[in-house]
């Protein structure tokens, strides 16, 4: 999966000071493995990853991201939601539209795979209609071989030289 430069800002930013928070424990938030996580904070060490400001806007989210962040949303409490968006750079109204953005494209792509089963179903149809007719001409024209050799056992070869 590729991942935003500004989510892993964000994700190094929660793990270095002062927030000093644990690998292992943004993985489990967030849903990223530990390994890449250490990567990400090795290239960070080495100057080979862009932080900038480690802000990235709601809108330029990826849906793998949203969708991780709504999951991660729902496990905060009341008293810590407002605290946990901030923390974030978000709004309470963005997880109700991502929910909204979310859903509209699992059924987009349902209604996507709802058509191609119906064009499949529709092109099996048609396949094994011709498949029928071409197994009636092949019987047809293996009935024609055997009647013409019976009849030339019966009344002998007929061929002129």
């Amino acid at each position: 999966m590729r991942y935003s430069s500004g989510m892993k800002a964000a994700i190094i930013k929660r793990i270095l000071p002062p927030n000093g928070e644990t690998i292992s424990e943004v993985s489990r938030e967030t849903g990223v493995a530990t390994a890449t996580i250490h990567y990400w904070k090795k290239q960070a060490a080495e100057g080979m990853l862009d932080l900038g400001d480690g802000e990235v806007r709601p809108r330029d989210r990826s849906p793998g991201e949203k969708f991780t962040l709504l999951l991660e949303s729902k496990s905060v409490d009341g008293e810590r939601h407002g605290e946990w968006l901030r923390s974030r750079g978000l709004h309470t109204e963005h997880l109700p539209l991502w929910e909204q953005e979310l859903r509209e494209i699992v059924s987009d792509k349902e209604k996507k795979q709802r058509e191609e089963l119906a064009e499949l179903k529709r092109k099996n149809k048609e396949l094994e209609k011709e498949l029928q007719r071409k197994d009636k001409a092949l019987a047809e024209t293996a009935a024609l071989l055997v009647l013409k050799k019976k009849a030339e056992a019966i009344w002998g070869d007929d061929e002129e030289d």
